[in-house]
C-alpha cells in the first residue's frame, strides 16, 4: 500500500509577470488551483495545504471550496520560500514528508503523484523528483528530514539553498508526465499550453 502524504501549494505570490493571479486562470475547465488540488488527491495525497497572503480573498475561497486547509503566510514579502515554511509550520504532526506543488505548474498527473510516494516510500531519500527525458519538475516529495533546514532564516537562495546540499541523494523518479515541466509564469507561457483561451 502506498504512504499518504500532506501537500503544500504555495499561492501566496503577486503572479507580476502574468499580470492577473495565476491560481485562478482557467486550466482546461478547472482553474490551476482546482487542478493541482484534483491532481494531488487522486494521486493519493493529504490533506492539502493552500498557503495564502489573505485568508479573505477570492484564492482562499477556492481553496476551502476544494476541501484543502487555507494557511495564511504572514510576510510573503519575503519570497516563496516564506509560503513553504508557513505551510511546513502547519503540517500534521508526524508527517513523514510532504508534496511541494506550486500552483504555477497545474498539469502534472496524479499518475507521477503515486510514483513519487511509491518510489520515497521504498528508498526513504531526503526528497523525490519526478524526471522526464533527463529534465526534473514538479510537484517535488520532501522528507521530513528536511523541514529543520527549510525553516532556517538565512536561505539566501530559498528552497534551493537547502536542496543543493541533498544533489547527490535525492531520488529520480522517471515518469511519462509531460506536465512536470509545464511552468507557466507569463501570458506567452499560458498561451503556448492553452491556445484557445479559457474554457466556457
Amino acid at each position: 500500500m502506498i504512504e499518504t502524504f500532506p501537500a503544500i501549494i504555495p499561492a501566496a505570490g503577486r503572479s507580476s509577470r502574468m499580470g492577473t493571479p495565476k491560481a485562478l486562470l482557467d486550466a482546461g475547465g478547472l482553474t490551476f488551483l482546482a487542478r493541482v488540488m484534483a491532481s494531488l488527491r487522486e494521486g493519493g495525497s493529504g490533506p492539502l495545504l493552500v498557503v495564502v497572503r489573505k485568508l479573505d480573498s477570492p484564492l482562499a475561497t477556492e481553496a476551502r471550496f476544494g476541501g484543502a486547509q487555507v494557511v495564511l503566510n504572514p510576510d510573503p514579502s519575503q519570497g516563496p520560500i516564506s509560503s513553504l515554511q508557513a505551510g511546513i509550520r502547519a503540517l500534521p504532526e508526524g508527517a513523514g514528508a510532504v508534496f511541494l506543488a506550486p500552483v504555477d505548474h497545474p498539469l502534472f498527473s496524479s499518475a507521477t503523484v503515486r510514483a513519487l510516494a511509491h518510489g520515497f516510500g521504498q528508498e526513504r531519500p531526503p526528497l523525490a523528483v519526478p524526471a522526464l527525458g533527463g529534465r526534473r519538475g514538479h510537484p517535488v516529495l520532501l522528507g521530513s528530514c528536511l523541514f529543520p533546514e527549510l525553516l532556517e532564516k538565512n536561505l539566501p537562495q530559498g528552497a534551493r539553498t537547502v536542496l543543493r546540499r541533498y544533489l547527490g541523494d535525492r531520488l529520480e523518479v522517471p515518469v511519462q508526465d509531460p506536465g512536470i515541466l509545464a511552468d507557466i509564469d507569463t501570458p506567452e507561457e499560458y498561451e503556448r499550453y492553452f491556445p484557445s483561451g479559457p474554457s466556457e
